[in-house]
């Protein structure tokens, strides 16, 4: 009688532990699908047409809601990024209005911005957006940096080698292109821990108009916009790759010379030893 009580103890605890277990596999979060990306690699170089592009998704979609406060309007036409022309520049930055001051009279106030101002937010700090949007959303000025997740062995052991760095990137791609396929909740999303999201899904076919031929695809705007975030989370990633280039020549070089320098003092004092 007691064995049996301990044995149907013993299959309730299992099935109270089986249904969280359950449950958590039912909301597995999905590892994110690698994608082809021009800046991948030791030589890796990032797109000026996909920059651009995916800038005009940042600026007419996600600035709707996230800020960037590290970018500067100036960053857009510097070397290595989307490069656009200064008076590009110029006259994108006096669209927004930005925060002087104070003035003679001791008050802010507001001005067209200028090449070297900050890009604005829409809401003055986290906690407004958060009152808005009921949560605060990401500063996304190195948020292709921030986000990251584990490829599991043997991957990890490789990445170093083939210099994978595009963990926050494809998990950004996988998470707006490819998360959003419940339609009965728009908050739900397989790439998302937990596998729920205060975003709903950002993007859908021809929101943002391209004027170079680009498909207006989900996939293409999300593509651009992640490159582009990686381009703002490591703006200086070309110039980091041709140093390192560099640096691992001249070190290949130097090895080189002291193997030989090596070999000659050996050669010449075994010389004087047999001498």
């Amino acid at each position: 009688m007691i064995r049996l009580k301990t044995l149907g103890l013993a299959a309730l605890l299992a099935a109270a532990t089986a249904l969280p277990a359950a449950a958590q596999h039912e909301h597995e979060t999905k590892t994110p699908v690698r994608q082809s990306w021009s800046f991948a690699g030791p030589f890796g170089t990032f797109d000026r047409g996909e920059l651009q592009r995916g800038f005009h998704v940042f600026r007419e979609v996600c600035s709707n809601c996230h800020s960037a406060k590290a970018l500067a309007f100036r960053n857009l036409a510097q070397p290595g990024g989307p490069e656009f022309s200064e008076a590009q520049v110029r006259a994108l930055a006096a669209e927004y209005k930005v925060q002087d001051g104070p003035g003679d009279d001791g008050k802010m106030f507001e001005r067209p911005a200028r090449p070297a101002d900050h890009f604005p937010s829409n809401y003055p700090n986290p906690e407004a957006a958060k009152a808005v949007l009921g949560a605060a959303p990401p500063d996304m000025s190195v948020l292709a940096k921030a986000r990251s997740y584990s490829r599991g062995f043997p991957l990890f052991l490789v990445d170093p080698f083939i210099q994978y760095q595009e963990h926050g990137v494809d998990y950004i791609y996988s998470l707006i292109a490819l998360g959003y396929t419940d339609d009965k909740d728009p908050n739900a999303n397989q790439y998302f821990p937990g596998g729920h999201i205060a975003m709903a899904k950002p993007l859908s076919d021809g929101q943002v108009e391209y004027t170079d031929g680009s498909p207006e695809t989900v996939e293409q705007y999300t593509h651009d916009v992640a490159a582009y975030l990686m381009w703002m989370a490591e703006p200086k990633l070309e110039e980091r790759k041709k140093t390192g280039f560099k640096v691992m020549a001249f070190l290949i070089l130097f090895a080189g010379l002291l193997f030989f320098a090596k070999k000659r003092v050996w050669a010449k004092a075994h010389g004087q030893d047999h001498a």
